[in-house]
């Protein structure tokens, strides 16, 4: 009975002097911070709360905003930047430049596209081993460029149809390109390919010195979901390189 009255004086004391207040205080704030920690954390309550607000404000906002303004600042940079840079670095920097133009064609046809390759192939196809045509103006021979599409056999199960858009030199063939397309079996329309195109040469930033004015083009679009019109099959041109022979003397 001693002991009893000793812990009853005790705690009689404690809560005279408000000892026993301060802990319960201090423990129910240890575990309302607790649970707060708790509900804040990655995957607590309020943190899912929060992160779906902050979604419903700021995904609408950034999707709508208009980042025209900041493409005419990088274009200003670049320039600048351009001016006081190596070869390479001039290369690689201007093909950004045109990477980060936005792509406004909805979609293109076949055709069309071949006439920019064409164009392509006429300004930079080698000239090495072309005759030249002795006229008023000399130049050289004109060469024949394709363009074909590859079906793949399809598979009654997917639901995409896949081809191979190639296009063709056979002068030079660093000028060829073969590009990947599909299109959804359940397009209604029937002929809107989407372009496939993953270029082997852009595997760092330092490739972005080897594209070719083509090949940019082609990531534009795949880039853009730029539809691909298929209104021919096949086409086949002859063109002139842009190139002029040099003069020579008998």
């Amino acid at each position: 009975m001693n002991l009893e009255n000793s812990i009853k004086d005790v705690i009689a004391k404690k809560l005279e002097d408000g000892s026993i207040e301060k802990l319960v205080a201090e423990q129910l704030e240890k575990g309302v911070q607790n649970a707060l920690d708790s509900m804040f954390r990655s995957y607590g309550d309020v943190t899912k709360v929060i992160e779906e607000k902050v979604k419903s404000v700021m995904v609408p906002y950034l999707e709508g905003y208009d980042y025209s303004q900041y493409i005419v600042k990088l274009d200003s940079v670049l320039v600048d930047v351009l001016k006081n840079s190596t070869t390479d670095n001039r290369a690689m920097l201007q093909n950004f430049k045109e990477l980060m133009l936005p792509e406004d064609r909805k979609e293109i046809k076949a055709s069309a596209l071949f006439d920019i390759w064409s164009k392509y192939v006429a300004e930079h196809v080698e000239t090495n081993g072309l005759e030249i045509n002795y006229d008023d103006n000399p130049t050289y021979e004109a060469i024949e460029v394709t363009m074909d599409v590859n079906y793949d056999n399809d598979r009654g199960w997917g639901h995409f149809y896949y081809a191979t858009l190639t296009f063709e030199c056979e002068h030079d063939e660093e000028m060829n390109f073969a590009i990947r397309i599909s299109r959804y079996k359940g397009d209604k329309k029937g002929n809107q390919w989407s372009i496939e195109y993953d270029s082997k040469s852009l595997q760092d930033i330092k490739s972005l010195r080897c594209l070719n004015d083509f090949e940019i083009l082609l990531i534009r679009l795949d880039q853009a979901g730029t539809k691909l019109i298929m209104d021919t099959d096949s086409a086949n041109d002859e063109i002139t390189p842009e190139k002029e022979p040099e003069a020579t003397y008998g």
